[in-house]
């Protein structure tokens, strides 16, 4: 189950769902940062993230304790997504949208308020650093969710309309579910570390 080889095998099948997953994050970013209709929601999306940070800035240990508020928000979402995506795919194609919408709403309004240079820098050390870990990690989790909507519905079409194909989607569909696992450890890992780099690595760039 936790063979390498199999592991990037796997990942390699996963090519296309994954490409769309970052076609539909830079999508949202564009929507985000480009239409104004989806202020008020965008707007309380961010407050939610501002409840967070307070929870940080009030602990007695606020590094571990942003640590570990980043890892267990990312991780238990990434997981939600990745299995969720059962119910159709709806839910890690809202997931991308939402979050790339929210990104390039709250750049675009720095960039009105700030300008275009503090976006520059905020880009390169607030969000990069962590980023180039945190954001494909939840594309990937994505992907496999949109993955994992697809097969069930060619399952329930089987079921539907072709039943001889379905025993042959059944052990596709259970494949699929048994790789979800070692990649599920894998995104898990590798959130942990990019919540370490924002947490400090990130911290410390922004305060420069």
């Amino acid at each position: 189950m936790f063979k390498w080889r199999s592991i990037a095998d796997h990942f390699r099948q996963m090519n296309g769902y994954i490409a769309f997953g970052f076609i539909l994050f830079l999508a949202g970013v564009v929507i985000g940062g480009t239409n104004p209709v989806f202020r008020n929601f965008l707007i309380g999306q961010i407050e939610g993230l501002g409840a967070l940070s307070n929870m940080v800035e009030q602990s007695q240990y606020p590094t571990l304790t942003m640590m570990l508020v980043i890892f267990l928000n990312n991780a238990v979402k990434s997981i939600f997504v990745m299995y969720l995506g059962a119910l159709f795919g709806i839910l890690p194609l809202l997931f991308l949208v939402v979050n790339g919408m929210v990104i390039g709403f709250l750049l675009k309004h720095l960039a009105e308020q700030q300008g275009g240079a503090f976006v520059f820098e905020l880009i390169f050390k607030g969000l990069l650093p962590h980023g180039i870990i945190e954001i494909p990690a939840i594309v990937v989790a994505c992907a496999y969710g949109l993955r994992f909507g697809t097969l069930v519905i060619k399952a329930l079409g089987a079921f539907l309309f072709a039943r001889a194909k379905a025993p042959a989607i059944g052990k596709e569909l259970e494949f699929f579910v048994v790789k979800t696992l070692p990649v599920m450890v894998l995104l898990a890992v590798s959130l942990l570390v990019a919540s370490v780099i924002e947490s400090t690595i990130t911290t410390w760039l922004m305060s420069m």
